[in-house]
């Protein structure tokens, strides 16, 4: 595979789940009988897409990702992998067992009229995209950090 393709596969699928974990939350705020589906379907596709974004962030990682580490430890901005790629390696393990937490707990069939088990489902979601949305931050800070090491040689 074209490194490339593989570098972008992992933050569009990272930014799909935040997505979906979105639709989680707005179809559980609105829980109904006829909502259950809509949401086990959602909570599925988060799962789905965490892990997929995990897969394929792994792949670039074990494949690719030594030569942009020595230039970024190299260049101006080590903190890009001495703090968020080791932070982003660390927290990304929450947001996959969350996401894979919430397929489960959307199948809860007391979910439209009991307040605790939405209270979960929102709380879950939420940090889905809470997550989601910091690990796509550090991905920026990452890839800066490559750009400034190439810049300063």
């Amino acid at each position: 595979m074209p490194p490339e393709i593989s570098l972008m596969l992992h933050p569009t699928f990272g930014m799909l789940a935040v997505l979906a974990a979105v639709w989680v939350f707005v179809e559980v705020l609105n829980a109904r009988e006829g909502s259950l589906r809509r949401i086990r379907l959602a909570s599925l596709g988060v799962a789905a897409l965490l892990w997929l974004a995990y897969v394929s962030g792994g792949y670039w990682y074990v494949v690719h990702y030594a030569a942009d580490k020595a230039v970024i430890k190299a260049g101006p901005w080590p903190f890009a992998h001495g703090f968020f790629m080791e932070a982003k390696e660390h927290l990304f393990f929450s947001l996959l067992l969350l996401g894979t937490y919430l397929p489960m707990a959307a199948s809860d069939s007391r979910l439209p009229g009991d307040q605790g088990v939405r209270r979960l489902l929102l709380t879950v979601a939420l940090l889905v995209v809470l997550l989601g949305l910091a690990m796509e931050g550090m991905g920026a800070v990452i890839s800066l950090g490559v750009r400034e090491g190439l810049m300063a040689r």
